[in-house]
């Protein structure tokens, strides 16, 4: 990277005085209300009908379940967040302490088989530099409270309740991550290269790039483990089962990359 940021702080500390309305404006409407809630387009449905169905009842439904869930008190956002200096050394990323002086944790990262041949550790500065990096890491949730309501709706048969209330959750859920990675690139110093609509942001329009495990440029789901060892979210009530799957399931996690050619790509298997 033409420069290494300076964190606020190092190591992991938790957030819980978030609140919901400063998250939903980074819900992304289209993997939501198309892809989540199903109102698509059809064939023969034109662009003017759809239009008017999302005005007349699609918003409006959005909204009746904004409410219903502040009303509530379903959503409880939470974040544990953090900087960690680290370096790379081939494929692996090794995580050290404030002091320099001890191994953490390693990630070692899989390397595409074709040009351009890379790998998340190609973001950092290598081991040989002499010099260290920074990484962020954080995992955010939505809390117990709403994954009760969930499994209450669909335990009492209701069905279509329980579609708007998991997707909305779900995608608040990433709204959440969305927002705090943007709180990051703040504290980090690149937020200016941010574009300036928030539907931007869901098209990479920002420096660096956020990467979860279980996706293809880190497969891994196992790593979930490292996170957990770096951040410890049992702070915020998250846990980890013995698949690596986060409970509750309105949880996400990621690694933060600031280096400028950092975006998604994928490695085959």
């Amino acid at each position: 990277a033409p420069a290494i940021p300076h964190p606020p702080f190092w190591g992991a500390k938790v957030v819980k005085d978030i609140k919901v309305q400063d998250v939903f404006p980074f819900i992304n409407e289209t993997a939501l209300l198309r892809v989540r809630w199903g109102f698509k387009r059809v064939p023969r449905m034109s662009r003017d009908e759809y239009d008017q169905m999302m005005t007349e009842k699609v918003l409006p439904l959005f909204k009746k379940w904004k409410d219903y869930v502040v009303q509530e008190n379903l959503f409880q956002p939470q974040v544990v967040y953090g900087y960690f200096p680290c370096f790379s050394e081939s494929n692996s990323l090794i995580i050290t302490d404030e002091q320099r002086q001890k191994e953490l944790v390693r990630f070692n990262f899989p390397r595409q088989n074709k040009d351009p041949f890379l790998s998340i550790s190609d973001f950092f500065l290598p081991k040989t530099s002499g010099k260290t990096d920074v990484i962020g890491m954080m995992l955010v949730t939505m809390g117990k409270k709403i994954s009760t309501r969930i499994r209450e709706k669909f335990e009492s048969n209701a069905y279509t309740d329980y579609l708007y209330l998991h997707g909305l959750s779900v995608e608040t859920t990433e709204a959440l991550a969305e927002y705090w990675h943007k709180v990051m690139r703040k504290e980090l110093g690149i937020g200016e290269q941010d574009g300036p609509q928030i539907r931007d942001l869901f098209h990479q329009s920002y420096q660096g790039s956020r990467y979860s495990f279980g996706y293809p440029a880190c497969p891994s789901l196992e790593d979930q483990t490292k996170i957990f060892k770096l951040l410890e979210p049992e702070r915020i009530g998250v846990e980890l089962s013995e698949t690596f799957q986060m409970h509750p399931e309105q949880s996400t996690s990621a690694i933060i990359v600031h280096h400028p050619s950092a975006k998604y790509f994928s490695v085959e298997a």
